[in-house]
Formats: structure tokens, sequence, C-alpha cells
């Protein structure tokens, strides 16, 4: 007895055996592959060394406290979709309920930011303290506000990644390893090139567009603390705004400049989905529902308003 006992692998073990096999296939698995890690060392810590079980699972995904049900539902998915992975080889595993924790994910509607609160982010960045960061700040949220970059992608932009006379920012190997050209308007141009100058005379040998004081590529941490004193003020209903709704702004507003066209939007979302850099046009028909308006507008073009004489 308990020389089988040893003979069967750590749930650390199955879960590295798992990954590797997926990952061979061309999955990446970066968060999944964190999270089940997470769980195979809480398994192990308990000398477990039976099937995965789905009293297992169902205490690991609900371990952290003072959470949303859907982060439960999350890792809790998670760990499903290992288990059936191991079904495969372990006929004992035991499948976790689908949704127990209900949905693992949930779209909040963003914010959506007018001009004036645009405006008054930028004044307030400008009165920020340091040599060159109330620039940075400036910059980076106007470039937000104009192209619908993600803040991981404006972040990581290298010097060489705006193409000057072709009015382009280069985004390289983004989510899900995917690069795209995204057009700039002649009048995004001329901040970015007295940024340049600006950052390019303190540290000329900087590697990153963005830099904080001391040159240093800007961590997202420092940024979003950062944003959280640019943003006072501005009125909200749900939650605060982050940098991601300039994201959601700019793709809101360009639907409905489209909506209102003789064209309409419908027939070139793939566009917008292109420019947003997502997976799948899929992603971007989300504005549509995500806003009543957009949607109102959308339905008017398949049943046009009857005339009464």
């Amino acid at each position: 007895m308990a020389e089988n006992k040893k003979m069967k692998p750590t749930m650390l073990c199955r879960v590295r055996s798992y990954l590797e096999h997926r990952r061979a296939l061309g999955f990446q698995l970066d968060r999944q592959g964190h999270l089940l890690r997470q769980f195979a060392r809480s398994v192990d810590s308990r000398s477990h060394r039976g099937p995965l079980t789905n009293e297992l699972a169902i205490r690991w995904a609900c371990s952290p406290k003072h959470t949303q049900r859907s982060y439960w539902a999350q890792r809790l998915g998670v760990v499903r979709v290992f288990a059936k992975h191991l079904l495969l080889t372990e006929p004992k595993t035991q499948i976790p309920p689908r949704h127990l924790y209900g949905p693992a994910f949930r779209r909040n509607p963003p914010h959506l930011y007018s001009p004036a609160q645009i405006r008054r982010v930028l004044r307030r960045a400008a009165r920020l303290r340091g040599r060159l960061r109330p620039f940075t700040f400036q910059t980076l949220v106007g470039l937000l506000s104009c192209t619908g970059l993600r803040i991981s992608e404006a972040l990581h932009l290298k010097v060489g990644d705006i193409d000057w006379q072709q009015s382009l920012v280069i985004v390289r190997e983004s989510k899900y390893g995917k690069s795209r050209l995204v057009p700039l308007h002649p009048t995004a141009m001329a901040p970015l090139r007295a940024y340049a100058r600006r950052r390019q005379k303190r540290f000329p040998l900087a590697e990153h567009f963005f830099v904080s004081e001391q040159g240093r590529p800007l961590a997202l941490s420092t940024v979003e603390q950062t944003f959280k004193t640019l943003r006072k003020g501005i009125r909200y209903v749900r939650r605060p705004p982050r940098l991601h709704d300039f994201r959601h702004t700019i793709a809101c507003r360009i639907l409905q400049r489209w909506q209102a066209s003789h064209r309409g939007a419908v027939h070139r979302l793939p566009i917008l989905s292109r420019f947003l850099g997502h997976a799948q046009v899929t992603d971007t028909y989300w504005y549509f529902t995500a806003f009543p308006q957009l949607l109102r507008e959308a339905a008017q073009h398949f049943h046009p308003p009857v005339h009464t004489p």
C-alpha cells in the first residue's frame, strides 16, 4: 500500500504535464497555468495523492474570501478544464459543476468620457510634479484617448514604434501575440513629437517611448495610481473611470458616427475590430449590446419606423 501511494504522481506533476501538453499545441495558458499551479500546491500541501475531486476543486476555488463570486467561478472553471483532461487517463476524476458560482465573466458597462472630461484629465496631468512627468502623462492620456490602445500596449511602446513619416503607431506582439498598425491623425503627431524631443533631451538612451522621471519604463501600478489623482471630480454611475475606458470611449464614438451615416456600422465592424486589435469580431459586437443607444440605432436599420399618413 505504501509503495503504491509513492508511485502516484503529485497534483503539481499532473498540472505540469497538462500545461506542457497544451502549450505544445500552441496554447499560452499564462494565467491559467499560474492558477493551476496554485491549485496543485494547495492540494499537495494536504498530502493528497488521490484523484481530483469536486471537494478539492471547490474548496480551493472559493478560498479567497471577500471577493466576487465571478472570481470563484473563474478559478473553478480553470480547474474544470484541467479535470476534463485528467479524466481521459484517470477515470476516478470528478468534473466540478459548471455554474456553481454563476458566470465567470461579466462585462460591466464602462464609463464613456466626454470631451470636457478628457480635457479636465489633461489639465490635471499638466499640474503634476516633475520635469518630465507632466508631459509624460499628458501625452499618454492623449494617445489613449485618440487611438484606443490598451494601456499595456502604450506602456510597451519602444522609441522606434512610432513611424513619423507614415503617422503610425506600431503595436508589436500584443494580446494573443497579435501585431498591428494604428494610424494617427495629424493633430496627434505634434504632441508626440514634442514629448519625444523632451524625453530624448533628458534620456537619450531610453528604449521605451514613455519613461519615468528616472528614465525607466513606466510601471502599470504607478500609472494607475497617478490616474486616480487625475480622474478626481469626474462623475460616474457604477464604478470609477478607468484608463481602459478611453478605449471603450473611442470605440463607441466611432460606432455612433458610423451608425449615423447612410452606410451604417454593422458592415464596417471588421475595420474597427482590426483597429482595436480584437482577436475576433464578436468582441467588437459587444459594444452594440453594451450601450442601449447603439443597440436602438442598430435596430432601426432592420426595422425602419412606419410613417402614418
